[in-house]
């Protein structure tokens, strides 16, 4: 096995591809097929111990376990989720239904059931190590992935987990996938078996070169093709299916909840990155149709921990007894990873009216953030100015020069005059009302866009149609967050309409553009390359069931986009990701709101677990562990104080 950390050439601290002494096949040139190559030969590849995207890996070869994580944490007891909505299958790689959670396609968190070949630390940037995998190589010029398996891993059933799975998930997902990933994995030509415990995937040729798509290959499930072979993965399941993950699934009712329970005989238990990690003997996600029974329930102690981003239950809701004794916290985890937005409003582009970016503009200015967070939302948030927010060398900031200007040069006449001119700063108020001038502006930009005000209704100059907002929301508490604005919206003539329907009517109307405008917390990553394409991406909106949902089409985020993935330095990674945030936030696609500090965590007092600092996530349901001594005070003083309430 080799020591160093695959990067591609053309990265930053290059990396030196290596031979094996005898092998015939050097690591830098096109391998020859599997079936002329004796197995006898060994490795095919020097594979390396991580892959590492522009930024330095924290953790070198050889070593035991993530710092974040303890090695020595006791294993037991349960944690109860929390989740809004419903469930309706357990395949999640598919469009069709809601998936239920617990298997999440790409989340290092909360995916229990299913391995991957690669496993990120929540303590730095970008780099993955080897689960499944044991070891990676990334060629030259980024033209294929090889990763090598490890030996001794095992499905639920005691079967080993072979090249075979891996070659069989690939091609299940390209042909019965979702949108999504079928996106994020077309630059894959083929798979293909270059030895006993080898797998290789190879890149189009004459494709842009795509370094993040190793982390997004290694990031996949693998799923066991002698259980998947005999069904069809396009299709929704309540079958429990067979998995190689910490979890099995112990007990479930359909849309209610689904319970799981830690596999003992787990074949990972011990490998680098998975030890000290995933330490529950059960997790159970409990559904909620409504956020206001969520919240009683998680005051009530029947559900255990939630990351509650709403303003008002952070400041209002949680001073009641058990808090005052103790017994439930919450704690403002800080963070190193990019915060994004939070909810923003964004913009239907099929309607024709929000084509034009004259109406965006005036629609953003009719935004008061300072009123609604400070009467609303107790100053619990900040203002977003940012895509990324909380990532200041992510974020674009004052006006484009060096690097980000050279990348946005070739659309300047596409892209709005003052994006060169001036830094991108949403409209700002006192707090205490609208300013005048913004609602000005506003009308007059309504009015050159062709919608002028007559008998109080802002209508269409030439046909006369009234100019109307339908908000679908997927909770309360965001439609609650938007009344002032609507309020302003009406002043003007606006016709508006608030409707939340049930989380997964939400979802389908989402997919299916049944919207004005709605909301999405827009949560990036440290390497956004293929979100880029998959959430603005031109391409994207013309995919049923895909995650554009706000139809956003503009040549320049696309280019910026191929510029973020195929970036061979990180100054050219930074300055398109700069330049797709600057004409992603200069277009007004959405009204940015607000954005959170770091991750709002609320929990009943009966975890441990490694503080190490502000890290990329807060691993709840991987890093934490059960503490039977604080569960058991909590028990006693919920019962005392029963007893009480019953005496008096």
């Amino acid at each position: 096995m080799g020591s160093g950390v695959t990067r591609p050439r053309f990265l930053p601290r290059l990396f030196r591809c290596r031979a094996l002494a005898g092998m015939i096949l050097l690591a830098c040139a096109v391998p020859v097929p599997a079936e002329d190559r004796a197995e006898s030969q060994g490795l095919v590849y020097d594979y390396d111990h991580a892959f590492s995207l522009h930024w330095e890996p924290k953790y070198s070869a050889g070593f035991t376990h993530f710092d974040h994580f303890n090695p020595d944490a006791p294993r037991g007891g349960e944690i109860r989720v929390p989740i809004l909505g419903t469930w309706d299958s357990f395949n999640s790689f598919i469009d069709r239904g809601r998936q239920a959670a617990g298997m999440s396609f790409l989340s290092p968190r909360d995916n229990l059931y299913y391995d991957r070949l690669l496993t990120s630390a929540a303590d730095e940037p970008s780099s993955q190590y080897g689960r499944l995998a044991e070891g990676i190589k990334v060629a030259d010029d980024a033209s294929f992935i090889a990763f090598k398996l490890r030996e001794f891993a095992t499905w639920h059933d005691g079967r080993p987990i072979t090249v075979d799975d891996v070659m069989f998930s690939f091609e299940q997902y390209k042909e019965n996938g979702s949108a999504w990933l079928k996106t994020m994995i077309a630059d894959v030509d083929r798979i293909e078996k270059i030895g006993p415990w080898e797998v290789q995937y190879v890149m189009k040729q004459g494709i842009t070169p795509n370094p993040s798509l190793t982390s997004a290959i290694g990031a996949m499930p693998v799923i066991p093709k002698h259980y998947w072979e005999s069904r069809d993965l396009s299709k929704t399941t309540i079958e429990v299916p067979l998995g190689s993950g910490p979890y099995r699934i112990k007990e479930f009712r359909l849309g209610r909840y689904v319970v799981y329970e830690r596999d003992d005989n787990y074949w990972g238990n011990d490998i680098p990155t998975m030890k000290g990690r995933f330490n529950f003997k059960e997790i159970k996600y409990d559904y909620f149709r409504d956020t206001q029974v969520r919240l009683e329930a998680l005051r009530g102690h029947l559900v255990d921990v939630y990351e509650d981003t709403s303003a008002k239950n952070w400041n209002v809701e949680y001073d009641f007894p058990a808090a005052d004794a103790g017994y439930f916290k919450k704690r403002m985890f800080k963070s190193t990873s990019p915060q994004g937005l939070s909810w923003p409003i964004f913009w239907n582009l099929r309607k024709e009216r929000f084509q034009d970016i004259r109406v965006r503009e005036a629609l953003l200015l009719l935004y008061d953030f300072e009123f609604i967070n400070r009467v609303l939302n107790y100053d619990f948030y900040e203002r977003g100015r940012s895509l990324f927010h909380g990532a200041r060398e992510m974020e674009q900031a004052g006006i484009p020069t060096g690097k980000e200007l050279e990348l946005l040069e070739p659309f300047r006449d596409q892209l709005p005059p003052r994006m060169f001119a001036e830094p991108y700063q949403p409209p700002v108020n006192d707090g205490y009302g609208i300013e005048r001038e913004h609602v000005e502006r506003a009308i007059e930009l309504f009015a050159e866009a062709g919608w002028i005000i007559r008998d109080k209704k802002l209508v269409n100059a030439e046909t006369g149609e009234i100019f109307k907002i339908d908000f679908i929301f997927v909770a309360h508490t965001l439609s609650r967050s938007v009344l002032p604005y609507i309020d302003q919206l009406n002043r003007i003539g606006i016709e508006t309409s608030v409707r939340v329907p049930e989380v997964s009517n939400w979802l389908y109307r989402m997919q299916t553009s049944n919207f004005d405008a709605s909301a999405a917390h827009m949560y990036p990553y440290r390497t956004p390359g293929i979100a880029l394409r998959n959430h603005f991406g031109s391409a994207s909106a013309e995919l049923g069931f895909g995650v554009n949902w706000g139809y956003v089409k503009h040549p320049a985020i696309d280019a910026m986009a191929e510029q973020v993935i195929a970036a061979r330095s990180l100054e050219t990674f930074l300055a398109a990701i700069n330049a797709a945030d600057r004409i992603i936030m200069s277009e007004y696609y959405f009204i940015p709101v607000s954005a959170n500090a770091g991750s709002p965590m609320v929990y009943w007092d009966k975890f441990d677990w490694v503080d190490v600092g502000p890290l990329e996530r807060v691993p709840h349901l991987d890093g934490w562990w059960y503490n039977e001594e604080k569960a058991a005070r909590i028990r006693a003083g919920l019962a005392d104080s029963e007893a009480q309430e019953a005496q008096e």
